[in-house]
């Protein structure tokens, strides 16, 4: 080791890094490989320092390590002599990953040869001060200088940059002088943009494919980790991506196939209804496509046919669409049943798969054996297989295992399995289906996926990918993963929905209390408010938790701008004005308060209305603000103050009718609040929720010990049967949305008739404070 550290050191390491390197078993071994061809070429001369840090360099960041002799003698030659230069080789290897490497090409990427002379930095940075010099002038030191030096640099991409820092300082001070008073104040700045103003600050206007400009939405933008996707074409630019003999010729076919098309896809499985997690994979996959004017496939997996129901497809295509994406095609997995098997039976007689007659149960866990069968010959296995496909074997009697081990150490997954059930698109053409870990990649070749984006339980099977692909010498694509979005205070497990159907929780998959989106839906959330949402929460790669409450904001800010105001009481007090006259009046009510001019509509005002029960107490409280016996109230949009005259009680001493004085508004002292009202109203139905669990995670077992069923809020769902609406709503359809004044924002339920509507509370018109 001592040698090892003294080997290290002799390039320019410090002692410490030097043994921070040998850590690292395969960096100090190709750091050894290194330095013994660079001593090879340098005979009894030593590396210096600078060519030591540039080989250290150039050995940690080095994908490919065929290319290191190569890379190795352009540095120890001093043909690479700078940081700057050592990047464009790395990235020009890194693209040009076959043999031989034109070196000429490579020379000319790099910069191999280039003199920049203090005359050619003196020129280039006198016509980029002339391009700005008004403006200079104008802001002194105050002006951006860093747009002088980044122009800078890309017209003088070999210069040493810190003469080129130099050049721009000198000649900037020719121009302006020694800094003033004036010059060393601090520049103000700009204060932040509001939580609203922020939104709009974060869309930017690009030209789409029309040459027309365009707002694309926080997704449609895809900062961070989307902005290292390789271009189509460059697959092998990618991390980990595996290189074959004959990937560059795929890849060219690809590219003569889709024509340099981003493509993506939306793979769900058809055998449950989508939820908050799905939203963010579907903005994700049609919001890269369209923000990079490609294509995205709407293709269901249904390679499992005990599972799969219609209800299920038409389901999933319509919250792809009333997220607003359509579907460039939509397609099965079931399309390509015969071409996989096909695949299947190449991949037998290339030796890549076998027959096996383990049973389910014995490949379970970890440390399983090998199979018995794994070495069976090719022609025995092909002749299997297809006696599986006639029906031979009972289920579970043989499988086909594809010959690999993945990187959560699982050997041999399985790639087909026996099935007697009919599938819902086939019917009983097959008896024999292919696996999730056979099928997905295969379609994505099939389809030429340019960028298949899976959420990070898949990268275990990242490896069997790539693998199955370049087993079959197929077109590979790549798998990118990302976390998965997930609510507290929700289940978005299939078999746990279906459990709260069952047992008669919840009515059904919308059940609005749920996170599915047609849950969503049906309680009313805008479908400009989950995209949003999503949009805020970006594309990462770790999992994100996050309460509904920030959902629930998305909504409300949405809504306030949709959602036309109307008023509705739900718990009624029958009000009597006494000195109103019999004939009924009419009143205007804006629909948006704000912005009067986006419409209003007419409601009547008459001799009897409706109030709260919450908005009159019979005894004055303090900091109490609404109507009592001692104080008047306003009445919104009405132009009047109502004063109580008589209290009318049954004969249990509640109070169920107000007999008031009116006044005008304008003749009276101002009250202390206004209050909302209706008069000849309909009665309608309106549903209360809140949250269906009591707990933030009502699957783990050290909160809720006894299972997610025994976490169930009893006060999730309130009905009032006898609410009452003002008449402007009437001609409402199903899941139009408004704000009750006062009370918060309702859509119109699928629940409603002719003679009665439903309305969902979507949300509270403010967070709850009160909420845990």
């Amino acid at each position: 080791m001592a040698d090892e550290v003294s080997l290290f050191m002799s390039i320019g390491l410090s002692e410490q890094k030097a043994k921070e390197t040998l850590k690292n078993e395969a960096l100090s071994s190709t750091l050894k490989k290194a330095i013994d061809e660079a001593q090879g070429l340098l005979g009894s001369a030593g590396i210096d320092k600078s060519t030591g840090t540039l080989l250290y360099s150039m050995v940690t960041r080095l994908k490919n390590v065929n290319r290191l002799f190569f890379l190795t003698e352009y540095i120890i030659t001093r043909k690479i002599t700078t940081d700057l230069q050592l990047t464009a080789a790395l990235d020009f290897v890194k693209s040009h990953p076959q043999d031989p490497v034109n070196q000429s090409e490579f020379e000319t990427a790099c910069g191999v040869g280039v003199e920049v002379t203090p005359e050619q930095i003196e020129d280039a940075v006198e016509r980029i001060i002339k391009k700005y010099k008004e403006q200079l002038l104008a802001e002194r030191y105050l002006f951006n200088m860093g747009i002088l030096m980044g122009e800078a640099r890309a017209a003088l991409k070999w210069a040493d940059g810190k003469m080129v820092k130099n050049e721009v300082d000198v000649q900037v001070l020719h121009h302006l002088g020694p800094k003033t008073e004036a010059d060393l104040e601090k520049k103000t700045k700009a204060a932040k943009p509001k939580a609203a103003e922020k939104d709009m600050v974060e869309q930017v206007s690009v030209v789409n494919g029309d040459g027309k400009t365009e707002v694309k939405s926080l997704m449609e933008q895809l900062r961070g980790e989307a902005l290292k996707f390789h271009k189509p074409g460059e697959n092998y630019k990618t991390e980990g991506y595996v290189m074959t003999p004959n990937s560059m010729n795929l890849l060219k076919q690809h590219l003569e196939i889709t024509g340099g098309q981003v493509r993506t896809r939306f793979p769900p499985e058809p055998n449950g209804i989508l939820h908050i997690g799905h939203a963010k994979a579907i903005n994700f996959n049609f919001g890269y496509a369209k923000a990079n004017n490609g294509i995205c496939f709407l293709r269901y997996d249904d390679t499992n046919p005990e599972k799969e129901e219609e209800k299920y497809f038409t389901a999933i295509r319509d919250m792809v669409e009333w997220l607003g994406y359509k579907p460039y095609a939509v397609t099965h997995a079931s399309d390509y049943f015969q071409h996989l098997y096909d695949l299947a039976v190449d991949l037998i007689r290339r030796g890549h798969a076998y027959v096996c007659h383990q049973r389910g149960e014995e490949l379970k866990g970890h440390n399983v054996l090998p199979s018995p069968w794994r070495d069976r010959p090719v022609e025995e296995s092909l002749l299997l297989f297809e006696r599986m496909r006639k029906g031979v074997f009972a289920e579970g009697e043989a499988t086909l295992r594809m010959k690999l081990v993945m990187e959560d150490g699982k050997m041999d997954p399985v790639a087909y399995r026996i099935k007697y059930t009919p599938h819902h698109r086939t019917g009983d053409t097959w008896c024999v289906y292919p696996t999730y870990d056979y099928t997905h990649c295969l379609c994505d070749s099939i389809e030429h996926i340019t960028h298949s984006l899976c959420t990070k339980e898949f990268q275990a099977r990242r490896s069997s990918y790539f693998w199955l692909c370049n087993a079959l010498d197929v077109y590979c694509p790549v798998q990118w993963e990302y976390g998965r979005l997930n609510l507290t205070y929700t289940v978005v497990s299939k078999r746990k929905i279906i459990k709260l159907v069952e047992t008669g929780i919840v009515r059904d998959w919308d059940d609005p209390r749920l996170f599915t989106l047609t849950a969503l839906r049906r309680r009313g959330f805008p479908q400009q408010a989950i995209n949003n949402f999503c949009a805020r929460v970006g594309v990462t790669v770790a999992q994100t938790t996050l309460e509904p409450h920030l959902l629930e904001a998305c909504v409300r800010e949405v809504l306030n701008d949709i959602a036309p105001r109307a008023m509705a009481v739900l718990e009624p007090l029958k009000v009597t004005i006494i000195n109103l006259p019999a004939n009924a009046q009419k009143v205007r009510v804006p629909d948006f308060p704000a912005n009067e001019a986006k419409g209003s509509h007419v409601i009547p005002f008459s001799k009897t209305i409706f109030i709260e029960q919450s908005d009159f107490r019979v005894v004055m409280e303090k900091g109490y603000k609404r109507l009592t016996p001692d104080q008047p109230v306003g009445l919104r949009h009405a132009g009047y103050v109502i004063t109580v005259d008589r209290v009318i009680k049954d004969g249990s001493g509640k109070v169920f009718e107000l007999e008031v004085t009116c006044a005008s508004s304008d003749s009276v002292e101002k009250p202390k609040a206004f209050i909302h009202w209706v008069s000849e109203a309909l009665q309608c139905e309106v549903r209360l929720y809140e949250r269906l669990f009591l707990h933030k995670n009502p699957e783990d077992a050290a909160e809720v010990p006894a299972g997610f069923l025994s976490d169930i809020n009893p006060n999730s769902l309130a009905v009032i049967e006898s609410a009452l609406v003002d008449r402007s709503v009437s001609t409402a359809k199903v899941f139009d949305k408004f704000q009750f004044e006062r009370v918060g924002y309702f859509s119109v339920d699928p629940d409603s008739t002719a003679e009665k509507m439903v309305f969902n509370r979507t949300v509270t018109l403010k967070e709850d404070p009160g909420k845990i």
